[in-house]
């Protein structure tokens, strides 16, 4: 622990002895001021001296040990700030040596070329550039000439406005904003209309793969002793690679997630729906042969997928006597479709922080997810192989009953039953 001495009063009442009545306020002056730098202190001892009055400067000089010259030097400050109001912050600060802008004024116009250089470097010629740190710039300036510190190479960076940033995702690809504002609308649309009519609507979507063993999961939770995983994440250290298909029924806040061990296709997509009609659908909806689906644009049931459409018309449509009728969310805005927040979101919060071990514990808390809303979700497991590739021919396409919609017709299309 540090100690510092404090300076013992020299005044000459209290040098008779204990008793005077000002000797333990000089102690505690001197204590405060051995806790001050030299400008407070120089501060300090004029308020002081000013305070006392005629001989102030003197008492000061001897109650705290300092020279008449800084005591003076402060009664001069504090007259000028009790006629300005302002302290002169350049008397106040240390002094020290000059900064280097003013013994080299070369150094910072050398520091904005070399920076310039390097932003507007030609990408077609030969010369390389590396992310240039700071010690990498105070070594080019040192070559130059300029005897500078990789601490003074910060501070000029700092005052020229120059910070460490990331790249940032504003930049957006060309698109039709009315076109998809329409499709918004659009979707709208299709929605009242089928809940008004009573028909069922789902929302569909992969969630992204899992894999099974001890590996670790982004999130926290609440431990004594935290769970060690696998260091990497390998996938040849995995029991195997879960494919969560997702269905969301918009109107009875349900979820259905149906866990593939076999590639992410469109016949495991529909697998998955014909899955859910067959054992749930049909039951809560008799009688209804409309099924409305929300899907994203790309993946396994993106709409330009020849195969999610074959699938559709051969395993849902023409296997059940359904029209389906699917309506795609426009590229980029994949967020919106209501099984992402409203059940894909719930479930990675539930299993933050904890390893997926097995299928079965992947399967358990995804059955456990529920929300102050009334959220309720069954988890199955999808058995069977999915081969990747399988080709659709155009011949095949055009034997499909399928019929595009008016309104943004790539991303709007209803698959009728080839026989009622």
């Amino acid at each position: 622990m540090s100690t510092f001495e404090v300076h013992i009063c020299q005044c000459p009442d209290c040098q008779q002895g204990d008793d005077h009545p000002y000797k333990k306020q000089h102690r505690l002056i001197n204590l405060f001021l051995s806790c001050l730098n030299k400008q407070q202190r120089r501060l300090y001892v004029a308020i002081e001296a000013k305070r006392i009055g005629r001989g102030g400067g003197k008492l000061m000089s001897q109650i705290s040990g300092m020279s008449n010259a800084p005591i003076c030097r402060g009664l001069r400050e504090l007259d000028d700030y009790l006629a300005s109001g302002v302290i002169n912050r350049t008397q106040l600060s240390v002094r020290g040596r000059p900064r280097i802008e003013k013994t080299n004024p070369d150094v910072r116009p050398a520091l904005e070329q070399m920076l310039d250089d390097e932003i507007a470097g030609d990408p077609m010629c030969e010369q390389k550039w590396v992310r240039s740190s700071v010690r990498h710039l105070t070594k080019r300036l040192r070559e130059a000439g300029h005897q500078v510190s990789h601490c003074t190479v910060w501070r000029m960076l700092k005052e020229m406005g120059f910070t460490l940033k990331t790249c940032k995702k504003k930049i957006k690809p060309n698109s039709d904003s009315s076109e998809r504002d329409a499709q918004f609308q659009y979707i709208a649309a299709q929605k009242q209309e089928f809940t008004t009519a009573g028909l069922p609507i789902v929302s569909v979507d992969t969630k992204k793969k899992e894999l099974i063993g001890h590996f670790n999961t982004k999130g926290k939770t609440w431990r004594k002793k935290a769970e060690e995983v696998n260091a990497y994440d390998f996938p040849s250290l995995a029991v195997c690679r879960a494919v969560p298909y997702g269905i969301y029924d918009v109107g009875r806040n349900e979820g259905f997630v149906y866990v593939g061990i076999s590639a992410d296709t469109p016949e495991f997509a529909v697998d998955a729906i014909a899955r859910w009609w067959k054992s749930e659908g049909c039951a809560k909806y008799p009688g209804r042969s409309r099924l409305l689906i929300l899907a994203d644009s790309g993946g396994c049931n993106g709409c330009r997928v020849r195969g999610w459409k074959q699938q559709l018309q051969e395993k849902l449509s023409d296997m059940f006597g359904l029209t389906v009728t699917v309506c795609h969310y426009p590229t980029g805005c994949s967020k919106y479709n209501p099984v992402e927040r409203r059940l894909f979101s719930h479930i990675s919060i539930n299993w933050a922080g904890k390893p997926l071990k097995s299928l079965d514990v992947m399967l358990g808390y995804i059955r456990g997810t529920s929300t102050k809303t009334g959220l309720k979700v069954k988890a199955f497991l999808q058995e069977g192989s999915y081969k990747r590739g399988q080709k659709v021919t155009k011949a095949e396409i055009e034997e499909l009953n399928f019929q595009h919609h008016s309104t943004c017709p790539d991303w709007n299309y209803t698959v009728s039953p080839h026989t009622s």
